[in-house]
């Protein structure tokens, strides 16, 4: 019987360690070997070149002390909200609402987080006008505790919550019948038996804290952290996989320290042979403290996420406060909105049933076995590292590990970055769950002859099954709301609800962001309800059982309760084959490897363009024969440039549309477009493998009411900008994010030199301070919200809220209105490339761009003409050819100036 269970559980611990060296370690290796090599070969001189950056040393050390201050203080928070549950005697209903409240954050997008923030404490938000002052700056170190805190407050709640649920409660009377006051009792029995627990809750908020990079993109300001380098090395204006690689394997250098030290505790944890719940001690005042305390709480939280429910109803916030349905009906008209919302559900439904039976089978092999303790730390080990993995690092990598195979573009590589990614905390919870069971159960199952399967299905897993059922939930809420990894590994017809709300982001559409995080929302309402009614039920046939066993002889007994392992055993099998079915069947539906069905006739085209842009394209295509014949699927910059330069020729794209600078360095690096086999009449000349397609310029935009409030002079050029009187009311891109901030540098430089330049960029640095942004839509973003009265953007962007009726106007710089080109290119993929594909980029080119003119007015074709509506004051182009190189260039001397 001894052979049989340790042949189990080594079958159980080999399956684990075989995942995750398929889908964490090689995917790792791959993320590794980019810090190493180079294109001579082996190479540390991009260790010496991240070293010796920028104060690298001090932005590690300042995101590891924010990160583990944040983490404190939620475990904190967490603890009084599920020591107010599980001992006091605050009514029933009420605990019911403190567990709610204290998980409905992590029911919600985490991309939406800091425009939460800024909607509701910023100076235009609901907080600030329901109270009629703002409270506090939001920007910076406080924005980055609030946004951290509330992000991980969800998990440390889930860890502490179902520790605490199998603290034997009758050691509390223990205590006190021995004589030992308030403070010995609470620190005997409470706090000693979750030391284990709390220093998992501090590291694993740490570590989700420490590589976030949404939070303090909205709200960290001028306040760098390791992640924000991590994201601007690979994903900023000119990406560095190999830079990028170095700064994520110095982000992994904290969980060692942190092995160590749950190592240590983990002999803290206390095992009871049985969990019993007493009567607790009455209490007035203590009920009332932790009443009043986990409301303030709660209150808090709720009170931010709020805005998320109100604004979509809104017309337009804060400046036409009138009751509007029109956001939702923008969102829900969109075709392509049921592939998405279907994606996800299914995608999350199959990440819970296989993420559970994963966390499952590992928590047996840590907790409930006599396997040896090296192999035990395997799993611990992975269950660290999982946790300390920024997730666009694990996305990236698994899109340089899986690029050209079948599982590219796919539910089921979605599904296992899934697992790998949120393994930690549910792995922890099981974990937990099982240590705090009686640890006698498989000896005394054994000596009645028992097997460990039997065992497992007939004692263990009933007494697990509400543990099982937070890990599931865990699994399916993080997989509905979860995007900085899979936003690099979902194809046309694999995208889902998150990475369409990145999608709007990009097209500054933060009403519609709303209403599909208030989808998201209803959603995991609706799962985690049915899942908790499901607990409950179980948790009343379990208690109806039980006392039924009491009236039955043991013969009897053992005869019902055999035939009750065999049904398990019968039914563990048959969620085996259904969960393995749905995964075929959802591949087969959404693969996305355009290989099947009508599907893979389609081109699939692959934009960063704005929505004015997809529209004319789209309409182009659309009235000239080809509707139906294409996927049509936009990214941001960054992360289309990611992809075009990891995946290459096997990208899913047949047709990109991409900023010319990121065009070229993908057919430098990857040799991956064809020379175009029509003739363009383009007015410059251009490389044979790309045409311009819009020619996007810069411009200084305003909010006319935030202006006036404050008196503010109208600026008429850049140089005006560092003027101090704007000192707090500018927001501009930061030129390491995005290169938007290149038009700004490009007037600078050509108007008044390289040290002129320099000196005008540190004075407006100066004035943006904590409004200096990672996006090319952030400075937009902050004018429209009223958190700024002056910003530098996209031209075409406040023309549209211009025209839309906003308080926001653009003036034309007199530095001169620099552009940078947008092109279409076709990919080469040989024998399997899709033929409509060059004929679709001839139609856009030739029928697309009259449509285009009108918002993007610079002529780019032989015959054009601008429309003189729309055309800006003073349009100019920079006197060197654009390229990554000179790009590179003045990124440096814009870093001088910060």
């Amino acid at each position: 019987m001894r052979q049989q269970t340790n042949r189990e559980i080594k079958g159980i611990f080999v399956a684990v360690c075989v995942l995750f060296a398929a889908f964490l370690l090689i995917p790792m290796i791959f993320i590794t070997g980019k810090s190493f090599i180079g294109n001579g070969g082996w190479t540390f001189e991009y260790y010496r070149s991240v070293f010796g950056g920028r104060e690298f040393a001090e932005i590690f050390v300042r995101s590891v002390g924010i990160a583990m201050v944040s983490a404190l203080v939620t475990t904190i928070l967490a603890f009084i909200l599920a020591y107010s549950i599980h001992f006091t005697n605050i009514h029933p209903i009420l605990k019911k609402g403190i567990y709610g409240l204290a998980v409905m954050p992590m029911l919600l997008p985490t991309i939406t987080y800091g425009f939460a923030i800024i909607y509701s404490l910023g100076k235009q938000g609901l907080i600030t006008k329901l109270l009629g002052r703002q409270l506090f700056d939001i920007y910076g170190m406080t924005g980055l505790m609030i946004g951290y805190v509330l992000y991980t407050l969800p998990i440390s709640f889930l860890l502490i919550n179902n520790t605490m649920g199998y603290i034997d409660k009758k050691f509390l009377v223990v205590s006190r019948v021995m004589g030992d006051g308030p403070l010995r009792t609470f620190f005997q029995t409470i706090f000693r038996p979750l030391m284990g627990t709390l220093a998992a809750s501090v590291i694993q908020s740490f570590f989700l804290s420490f590589t976030d990079f949404g939070i303090p993109a909205s709200v960290g300001g001028r306040t760098e952290v390791i992640a924000g380098r991590l994201y601007n090395e690979m994903l900023g204006s000119v990406p560095n996989f190999n830079r990028g690689a170095v700064v994520a394997i110095m982000m992994l250098l904290p969980s060692i320290i942190s092995i160590l030290i749950l190592g240590y505790l983990d002999r803290y944890n206390i095992r009871y042979s049985k969990v019993s719940d007493i009567e607790k001690k009455k209490s007035r005042l203590r009920d009332m403290v932790c009443m009043v305390i986990s409301a303030a709480i709660l209150l808090c939280v709720t009170a931010i996420f709020a805005v998320i429910i109100i604004v979509p109803f809104i017309e337009e916030w804060p400046y036409r406060v009138n009751f509007t349905l029109s956001h939702f009906t923008a969102v829900f008209e969109d075709t392509a909105l049921s592939m998405v919302v279907r994606n996800s559900i299914v995608t999350a439904v199959l990440t819970a049933l296989l993420g559970s039976l994963v966390v499952y089978g590992a928590a047996l092999v840590t907790a409930r076995s006599k396997i040896s303790s090296k192999c035990k730390k395997v799993i611990e080990s992975v269950a660290l590292v999982t946790n300390t993995i920024p997730g666009m690092v694990l996305g990236i990598a698994f899109l340089l590990t899986f690029s050209g195979t079948s599982l590219q573009n796919t539910i089921v590589i979605i599904i296992f970055c899934n697992i790998i990614h949120f393994f930690s905390t549910p792995y922890l919870m099981m974990k937990s769950s099982f240590e705090k069971m009686n640890s006698s159960w498989e000896t005394t199952a054994r000596l009645m002859g028992d097997s460990w399967i039997k065992t497992v299905v007939r004692v263990i897993t009933p007494n697990a099954m509400s543990t099982l059922l937070e890990v599931f939930s865990y699994y399916f809420v993080n997989a509905m709301v979860t995007v900085s990894a899979i936003i690099f590994i979902t194809g046309a017809r694999t995208m889902v609800i998150t990475t369409k709300i990145k999608e709007l982001q990009h097209f500054a559409k933060f009403d519609e962001i709303f209403v599909l995080s208030l989808l998201l929302l209803v959603i995991n309402i609706a799962a985690k309800t049915l899942l908790g009614a499901l607990a409950e039920h179980l948790r009343t046939v379990s208690d109806r059982k039980q006392k039924e066993k009491k009236r039955l002889k043991e013969k009897i007994m053992k005869r019902k309760m055999s035939k009750k392992g065999a049904a398990g055993i019968a039914a563990m099998a048959l969620t085996v084959v259904l969960m393995g079915s749905m995964v075929f069947t959802g591949c087969g539906k959404n693969g996305g490897d355009g290989k099947s069905g009508d599907s893979g006739k389609q081109v699939v085209i692959y934009s960063n363009a704005d929505d004015e842009a997809v529209v004319a394209m789209k309409n182009a295509l659309d009235n000239n024969g080809y509707k139906g014949q294409y996927v049509f699927q936009t990214f941001g910059t960054s992360e289309l440039g990611g992809k075009l330069l990891a995946e290459g020729t096997n990208i899913e794209a047949d047709l990109v549309t991409m900023s010319s600078f990121y065009v070229e360095s993908a057919q430098d690096q990857n040799k991956m477009f064809k020379d175009l086999t029509f003739d363009t009449n383009a007015l410059e000349e251009y490389p044979a493998y790309y045409t311009p397609i819009t020619s996007q310029e810069g411009a200084i935009i305003v909010n006319t009411e935030v202006m006036k409030e404050n008196n503010l002079p109208t600026p008429t050029c850049l140089k005006d900008l560092a003027d101090p009187v704007y000192m707090g009311f500018l927001s501009v891109v930061d030129i390491d994010g995005s290169s938007t901030a290149w038009l700004m540098v490009q007037a600078l430089i050509s108007a008044y030199g390289e040290d002129g330049a320099q000196k005008i960029l540190k004075g407006i640095y100066d004035n943006a301070g904590d409004h200096l942004e990672e996006s090319g839509s952030g400075p937009i973003k902050k004018v429209r919200a009223g958190e700024v009265a002056v910003g530098f953007g996209l031209r075409h962007q406040a023309m549209a809220d211009k025209k839309s009726g906003l308080p926001i106007d653009f003036i034309d710089p007199t530095e001169g209105n620099f552009s940078l080109t947008e092109s279409v290119a076709v990919v080469d993929k040989g024998d399997k490339s899709n033929e409509k594909a060059m004929e679709m980029a001839e139609c856009i080119i030739k029928n697309g761009r009259a449509e285009l003119l009108q918002t993007y007015p610079n002529p780019l074709y032989e015959g054009e003409t601008s429309d003189t509506a729309n055309e800006s004051k003073y349009p100019k182009k920079f006197s060197e050819k654009l390229t990554v190189e000179l790009l590179e260039k003045h990124r440096a001397l814009a870093d001088a100036c910060k």
